[in-house]
């Protein structure tokens, strides 16, 4: 007799043997008692679950007959009827398994569709379960809405897909959906216990905890890894052979990683990291069996204390009780999210032991110092007052100390011919009833705002050169503008250049900017000065422009900014506030309307 697999051997054959799946179970389980049956199911969920396994069994309650053939729809299928039978067996007429990922296309769908319309030949109900259904093409999705929505009394649907997102919400909204959930490492080790149990095969607890958490949740999964970890122990389930045939650490080099980080010792997070690689072991169930002992950590810092993690069943919960106490509630946080992300670069490197062993260095490099650890800090506000701060001399001026604004509990005001600058206080024995007293020394400072303002001259001087055409040039150019004659990069191009000479009606300009000098740029600009009367052709040259439109008007602009400026500065009411006050005008807030 052929061999069978575990996980064929011991799939549900009713509700009450499913595992994990809880909240599904009984909703099913209450309809089927109450006889409220839904035309179209839809089970969703990842690989390995149930979603199938829930669709036969659905289909053997709605069939059943009982073992004296006068049963019906029952939550409790007997499992040796003519129906229960050959649904198990896979040969029941009038259930229809559909494998949507092969059989994807309109026609497919199309002739399982063509059943519908024969009543059922063996059973009470035909059922089509689809598995798979977003794999269908939206033709094969339209072709089916109209049947889904309104099948015959015969007749249910139950679909399956681990990709609910890709299935069109027109057939979502036609069924009646059940979100199966991965299953928690506890139940899938339990029932692995169990089978192992039926079976008469020998596994150690830690043995068995290894394949659940390879298994992310997958019954099946964790069921293949089972005969997969039975044949490589030769019949036994030992935790050395499963870690070796999973390439998992060891749980004592996730400890020791875990230790070593909490000391600060690189050197044995280094040395650690090398046996990993010598031994073959995988980077990545690294990282997730070090996630999985911080997060047990985590939970210990929280609510737990190292009496109650010693009843702990797991046998190196004394450790991770240790570890807890050993290593900071923020550092075991860091530490959980480096391992998370981490995972992510392990294949971007050449290497993932050069990777694993730069993720777990990186805890050390972002590792608050220690106490004796020197460190950078800000002066508190009574350091800052007590420290001496240097009165300069009268010569030179120029090397007047600053009191930096992170260091000084008070900014004083400075007015444009004096310097504040705070004195020391007085001993304690001596100290007047006033908080900081200040000395005043004289200084000669030039006016920010003439300063300015000499700066703008200078530049608007540097800028334009005016030249004989210049003028001319400019009151056409402003006139052209005004009537919109001219835009875009037309405009630009008239107010960038500069009217080198006039030959008849052909004008010689040049330009300094060669994105302006155009072939079509340049005929748009002809084309207004000759619908204004002045040139017949014009030729661009690039070169240096020291008198264009543009920049007459920036000197015009900065000219009567000035002006502005020194009829605020002359007014004698900011006069009596800037002497009384030590008031000072704001660099650019004076603004032509």
């Amino acid at each position: 007799m052929s061999y069978l697999v575990l996980a064929r051997k011991y799939r549900p054959r009713n509700f009450a043997e499913m595992v994990g799946q809880e909240h599904v179970v009984r909703a099913l389980t209450n309809a089927l008692t109450q006889q409220r049956l839904h035309h179209a199911y839809m089970f969703t969920g990842t690989r390995g679950i149930g979603k199938t396994t829930v669709s036969r069994i659905l289909a053997k309650s709605l069939n059943c007959v009982g073992a004296d053939g006068l049963g019906g729809i029952t939550a409790q299928p007997c499992g040796v009827c003519a129906a229960c039978t050959a649904i198990d067996g896979g040969r029941f007429t009038d259930y229809i398994e559909l494998d949507a990922a092969s059989n994807r296309g309109v026609d497919e769908v199309q002739g399982l569709l063509e059943q519908a319309v024969y009543k059922p030949v063996q059973g009470r109900f035909k059922v089509f379960m689809i598995d798979e259904v977003h794999m269908l093409t939206n033709t094969a999705f339209n072709a089916m809405l109209k049947t889904l929505e309104e099948p015959p009394e015969y007749l249910k649907f139950v679909l399956a897909t681990t990709d609910p997102q890709k299935v069109p919400v027109t057939v979502l909204s036609r069924c009646l959906q059940f979100n199966l959930r991965p299953m928690a490492p506890e139940t899938i080790q339990t029932h692995l216990a169990q089978v192992l149990q039926a079976e008469t095969i020998a596994a150690e607890p830690q043995a068995l905890r290894l394949i659940a958490g390879a298994a992310r949740g997958s019954m099946r999964d964790a069921l293949s890894l089972t005969d997969q970890a039975i044949a490589f122990g030769s019949g036994s389930l030992q935790e050395a052979a499963v870690r070796q045939m999973l390439g998992s650490a060891d749980r004592s080099h996730v400890l020791a990683l875990i230790d070593a980080l909490a000391r600060a010792d690189g050197r044995t997070v280094v040395q650690v990291s090398e046996q990993l690689r010598l031994q073959g072991l995988s980077a990545t169930s690294t990282l997730l069996e070090m996630a999985a002992v911080l997060q047990r950590m985590a939970v210990l810092q929280a609510v737990l204390d190292a009496e109650s993690a010693a009843g702990d069943a797991d046998p190196d919960a004394a450790v991770l009780a240790r570890l807890a106490q050993a290593m900071p509630a923020d550092e075991t946080q860091l530490l959980y999210s480096i391992c998370l992300h981490g995972m992510d670069e392990l294949g971007l490197a050449p290497d993932e032991y050069s990777a694993l062993t730069m993720v777990l260095l990186r805890l050390l490099a972002f590792k608050p110092a220690g106490a004796a650890a020197e460190k950078k800090k800000l002066t508190t506000p009574e350091e800052a007052l007590s420290a001496p701060v240097p009165v300069p001399g009268p010569e030179p001026v120029a090397q007047a100390p600053i009191v930096e604004q992170t260091r000084a509990p008070l900014r004083l005001p400075v007015r444009s011919d004096t310097n504040f600058v705070q004195k020391p206080l007085p001993a304690p024995e001596e100290q007047a009833p006033t908080a900081i007293e200040t000395i005043e020394i004289s200084v000669h400072e030039v006016p920010q705002e003439a300063a300015l303002e000499a700066a703008r001259a200078t530049v608007a001087d540097a800028q334009w050169s005016p030249t004989e055409e210049g003028a001319f040039w400019h009151a056409l150019v402003q006139e052209l503008v005004g009537q919109q004659k001219i835009s875009a990069l037309t405009r630009e191009l008239a107010l960038q250049s500069q009217l080198v000479a006039r030959d008849g009606k052909h004008w010689h300009l040049r330009v300094d900017n060669a994105s302006l000098n155009q072939a079509t740029v340049r005929e748009r600009l002809c084309t207004a000065l000759q619908d204004a009367g002045q040139a017949d052709a014009i030729s661009v040259e690039m070169g240096q422009v020291s008198d264009s439109p543009a920049r007459r008007n920036a000197q015009a602009a900065a000219a009567q900014q000035a002006q502005a400026e020194a009829i605020v500065r002359n007014d004698p009411q900011v006069q009596q506030l800037m002497r009384d006050f030590g008031a000072k005008i704001v660099p650019g807030s004076v603004r032509l309307a």
